[in-house]
Order: C-alpha cells, then structure tokens, then sequence
C-alpha cells in the first residue's frame, strides 16, 4: 500500500476533527527512526509529541510490556488492584520534588490528568476557580479547553466554557511580556475579576508546549509558589510535556526549587503506552471521597510495567544528563544558522534541556510571525526525511523533541535536513 492510498481512505472514514500533521502512514519505528509503508526512512525530532523520551520499543519498556502480556492485561485497578499500580505510585511519590509525603492516582490521558488535579484542587479547598495562563495547552476536553490559551484549533466552535476559569499572560520576553508584568497582571485579576479567596488552583507549564516553548524562569515559578501560600491556592505544575528527564531533570519544576502542590504527567511517563498520573501533596489527594477518582482504564497494568522500565531506562542511561548535552547540540546549532545572513528570519532560540524550539519571523526588528515559513519547513524536512514538529501561539515555533536515546549523529543529520530546507525555503 502506498501513503497516498491511506490519506483517501482516511479522509472517507476518520473525523475531520482529527488532524494529520503529515501524509505518512508508519509500518516500523525502532529509537529514534521510523519506516512508512512505502520503506522511506525517518528521523523522528517529534517523539509522537514528547511520549518518546526512552525512544521508539526501549528494550527494557518491550521486554517488561511482554512479560505483562503473557500475566494479564487488565482487570480494572479499582476493582481488583496489582502491584505494579502500587509500586509506580511509590516511585512518582519520591521523584515528585518536596519534602511533604505525596500520594499518586493514574489516569489515561493528560487532559484526564489535569481535570482530576482541578477537581482535586476543589474538594481540598472548597473553591471554586482556576487561573491559567494564556499560550497554555492542557488539553481537549471541555474544562481542559477552558484552561487552555490558546483558540485556534483547540477551542474554535466548541464553547461555552466552564466558569470561573481565568487567564493571565505568561512571561515571554521575546514578545515583550516581561515576568513582573505577568505577575502584576495577576495581582490586577484579584482586584478586578476573582477574590483570590475563591481561587482552588493556578495551573503552569513550567514550559509551555503548544504555546511556543515559552520558559518560566525558576524566580518566576518561585514567585508563584508564594502567591499561592499566601493565598492558600493549590500550585498545579502541568509536566505533561516537559516531564521525564525532558529539560535535564525529571520534572521541570526542579529547575526552580520549589514544591509544587500537584503535578499532572503523562506522555513520556510510560514510554508510548496511555497513561497519565496526578501526584502531590497526600493531604490534598486525600481530599475527594472514595471513588471521586479514578476510571476503567486508568492505571492499566501494561501502561504501569511500561512506566517502571521508563523510569529504569532515565536512571540506568542517565538520560537527564543526557538532555542536558542534546539541547546544547541542537541550540548551539539552530544559533549559529540564526548568525548567517543568508538566515534572517531565525527570531529567537530557546531551550531548556531537550526541549528545543527556534522562532521563526519575516522580519527580526518587528518580529512578525513567520507561519506559512514554518509550514513549509515541516513539510519540507518530511520530504527530506525529517519528522518535525511546529507549535506557538502564532504558529511559527520549530520545536524540537528528539528521543534522549538518540545519537549525534542521527541528531546532527536531522539538524543538516533542517538547515537545507530552510535555506531552499528562504531562496526560493
């Protein structure tokens, strides 16, 4: 079958609400590579949008996935509970950053994730509203819409929303938001909008994904943290995207030295298998009654033995290290395209760890998002062999998510694939 002959039947049989970033029907992934159906080769910089941290079937995720198949596959942690569910609650319990006992509940999806961290929030403090930050991106559920900032495509016809949720800018020096203004913004929404009395939550990406890979600074983070003690507000750290040795550490929020009171994860959590994971403080998760929580699948046992061989694979390889030697690589790289001339519109370069993004504009003293560009440079390095993810408000953010298993070579020749496309694009 050809990748052409899969676009039509999916077109007659999927829901257009579903998106394809590209015309590329797999048959094989292995690390950091994938083969479509037709034997082309890529080199995959997305990660399945950072799920792929331990890289395409990790031997050790493949070996304890098997083991699992050959036991059982599922019985429903509510109803009759294994260890694998108890021991990865054990394990995210001491990796969460702090020094206040935690507790964990698993989920499916990240949007379930944060909705539970939201509804958590709520029964432990009996408010009701929830501050965000624009650019976010929590999910597509309709609360999780709602916390999101960011509208096209994510929130285009599907209102109205849930109530009492209200948003702020996120720091983004680059656009002239500088991080005083932000909190100032939100000292301005507890005058004007919402008593903070009210408030069960604020929720933050350390780093915002869709939003752009928009870094909030540790002082910011730390700032936070002490708006939410002096209000007694819950602190959501959303690490969907960024957890799981990503920005070096395990967790982002590291970086900043703080303790969040709840931290939603999923995506690399369990190396490609569905699982999503609220922990925090055991005081909070205690919170909602007996069977508040849960789902059918939340938890499930091939998902929960993945993510303890992922967990092994970060310690073992050493991968937040790892990262830390990744992201100078690509950075370093995606910098000095942004010094040629013959490059203009590379606007800005940002990274913590891994988690790499490089700002396309049409021009850098007005800094005008450059989005047909960044289209075109996706669909230009899948041409040329390169799995390339866009994201940002504007939609003219290159990011970069490439597995921490991957080796400089295949990283440099992905970076190569990116320099000459862009070059052809800008001369044509």
């Amino acid at each position: 079958m050809s990748n052409q002959s899969y676009v039509a039947r999916r077109e007659a049989a999927v829901s257009r609400g579903v998106s394809a970033g590209l015309p590329i029907y797999v048959e094989r992934a292995e690390n950091s590579e994938i083969w479509d159906v037709e034997g082309n080769r890529f080199i995959d910089f997305g990660s399945g949008i950072a799920v792929l941290n331990t890289g395409h079937r990790h031997p050790k995720v493949m070996e304890a996935v098997k083991a699992q198949l050959d036991r059982f596959t599922h019985t429903c942690a509510m109803v009759t509970p294994y260890e694998s569910y108890v021991e990865l609650a054990e394990k995210l319990n001491a990796l969460v950053p702090g020094p206040t006992p935690k507790k964990t509940a698993f989920f499916t999806s990240g949007a379930e994730a944060v909705e539970n961290a939201v509804k958590i929030a709520r029964a432990s403090t009996g408010r009701p509203g929830v501050v965000a930050f624009s650019g976010g991106f929590h999910g597509r559920t309709l609360l999780t819409m709602g916390l999101t900032g960011k509208v096209v495509p994510y929130k285009v016809g599907f209102g109205p929303f849930p109530a009492e949720i209200f948003h702020v800018p996120f720091p983004n020096a680059y656009r002239g938001i500088s991080e005083a203004e932000s909190l100032k913004a939100l000292e301005s929404l507890f005058k004007s909008d919402v008593d903070p009395a009210r408030v069960a939550a604020i929720i933050i990406e350390p780093v915002q994904g869709e939003g752009g890979f928009n870094i909030a600074s540790p002082a910011f983070l730390q700032s936070l943290r002490a708006v939410c003690d002096t209000h007694g507000i819950v602190m959501i750290v959303d690490e969907i995207q960024t957890g799981f040795a990503r920005t070096g550490k395990i967790f982002a929020v590291e970086h900043a030295g703080i303790e969040p009171d709840l931290v939603t994860m999923a995506k690399s959590l369990a190396g490609g298998f569905p699982l999503s994971a609220v922990t925090g403080k055991a005081h909070l998760m205690d919170a909602p009654v007996p069977g508040g929580l849960g789902g059918t699948y939340g938890g499930n046992p091939l998902a929960t033995t993945a993510a303890l061989a992922v967990i092994e694979a970060i310690e073992e390889e050493k991968l937040c290290e790892r990262a830390v030697a990744i992201g100078e690589r690509i950075a370093d790289r995606f910098r000095a395209m942004g010094q040629r001339n013959s490059l203009p519109v590379v606007g800005d370069v940002r990274n913590l760890g891994a988690m790499v993004a490089m700002e396309l504009v049409t021009d850098r003293e007005t800094k005008e998002p450059a989005a047909d560009l960044t289209k075109a440079l996706v669909a230009k390095a899948a041409e040329k062999g390169l799995i390339l993810l866009s994201c940002g408000t504007y939609a003219n953010v290159i990011r970069v998510l490439v597995p921490l298993t991957a080796s400089d070579a295949l990283i440099d020749e992905g970076l190569d694939i990116i320099e000459r496309s862009l070059e052809e694009l800008v001369a044509a």
